[in-house]
């Protein structure tokens, strides 16, 4: 079990499990950068550790706060998000089927529908907030995984977790959950029947813009983590430790940030929602959004920093929208202190589901009245442009 499991995510977060530097007594542990451990003189490892790739205390330690902010019996760590997704289908045996959302991030999509065939893994995308087509697809046919992205990436769409998990058990698959943009702070996907948590850690685990790194929280020690950790260590997808002491900084503080975001994110959605130049906002805070039930009764303090704008005038005024922006910046990425826009189309290609006019948010710790003032005289300029 994952330590301080009695503890709010507050205390959990800001405390990261009270390790400290058991030499010096420092508040803050060491970076452990050995590449390699000692035997015992019976040729054994007594002390846990026996090559940096599978085994390092710095990758460890964050692991373990990942878990217990989770409420989960383990995490695993890896060099990137897309390096932790990959990890659960190249787990996969041959042959299996996967049922999947049809909206998610762009990457997660292009491993489906590109390399998946290629390990032999037959994958079926759906609408997983409808809960009907879901369920006909899972049971249509003999199925090894059911992924869902909630809220899903760029549109915000909502799955119902707990519905989702019965239909997989149902069918005798595992759910995953994409829980990047939610984070542990708002949703517990495992506390709702999922069995293993994806997050881009790059993104609001860390929050400063400065760390790529991935993670995967199981519901269970069982042969499922430990088939994945076997992929982590043969494929070598391992986190640096230095990455790992600066993720564990950036989750002290984690709960402040997405607190903070969703304040403002929502803030953001009801100002945007009348403006004269905004055809629809996409956020599952406001009561109008298809998910907004669905995601108050499975999101806790808010609904996240993550939003997005259908511009008026199409994706011309979209992307001059976006040219025109002072206080936002112009950058791929989410869940960092400062505020970025994006034209997610363009990012994204060919296959998009996002729709041309659409601008993606992704909503920092600036002030809000800062923020709104800035869209509302970039809207202004892209009207005219």
């Amino acid at each position: 079990m994952s330590d301080g499991q009695s503890l709010k995510p507050r205390t959990l977060a800001a405390q990261a499990l009270r390790r400290m530097d058991e030499t010096t007594g420092g508040v803050v542990p060491p970076i452990h950068v050995a590449t390699t451990y000692q035997r015992d003189q019976d040729n054994a490892y007594s002390k846990g550790y026996t090559y940096a790739r599978p085994d390092n205390a710095t990758v460890r330690h964050a692991e373990a706060v990942i878990a217990a902010l989770e409420g989960a019996a383990g995490a695993l760590l890896f060099a990137s998000g897309m390096a932790a997704i990959s990890a659960v289908f190249v787990g996969l045996p041959k042959g299996a089927r996967v049922v999947a959302s049809t909206v998610m991030y762009t990457g997660s999509r292009n491993f489906l529908d590109q390399e998946c065939p290629r390990l032999g893994l037959d994958v079926e995308r759906v609408d997983t907030s409808e809960l009907e087509g879901l369920e006909r697809a899972a049971s249509a046919a003999p199925t090894a995984l059911v992924y869902v992205e909630t809220p899903g990436n760029p549109l915000w769409t909502i799955v119902d977790i707990a519905a989702a998990a019965r239909i997989a058990r149902r069918a005798g698959a595992l759910l995953v959950v994409d829980s990047t943009s939610a984070t542990p702070i708002l949703t517990r996907p495992l506390a709702l029947g999922a069995d293993i948590v994806v997050h881009a850690a790059t993104k609001y685990l860390n929050g400063h813009s400065d760390v790529v790194a991935g993670a995967l929280a199981f519901a269970r020690e069982d042969d499922t983590m430990a088939r994945i950790a076997r992929v982590r260590q043969i494929f070598g997808g391992i986190l640096s430790p230095f990455d790992a002491h600066q993720l564990t900084r950036g989750m002290r503080t984690l709960p402040l940030r997405v607190e903070a975001q969703s304040r403002t994110a929502m803030d953001l959605a009801h100002r945007l929602t009348g403006h004269p130049l905004v055809a629809r906002v996409y956020y599952p805070g406001l009561p109008d959004h298809p998910g907004h039930e669905v995601a108050a009764r499975q999101m806790t303090g808010g609904f996240g920093g993550m939003m997005s704008l259908g511009v008026k005038g199409g994706e011309r005024a979209a992307i001059a929208t976006a040219a025109a922006v002072q206080v936002w910046t112009r950058a791929t990425s989410l869940g960092g202190v400062e505020s970025l826009i994006e034209h997610r189309a363009s990012m994204e290609g060919e296959g998009t589901p996002c729709p041309p006019n659409v601008l993606r948010l992704s909503v920092g710790l600036e002030d809000p009245d800062d923020l709104y003032d800035d869209l509302d005289a970039a809207l202004r300029a892209g009207a005219s442009a």
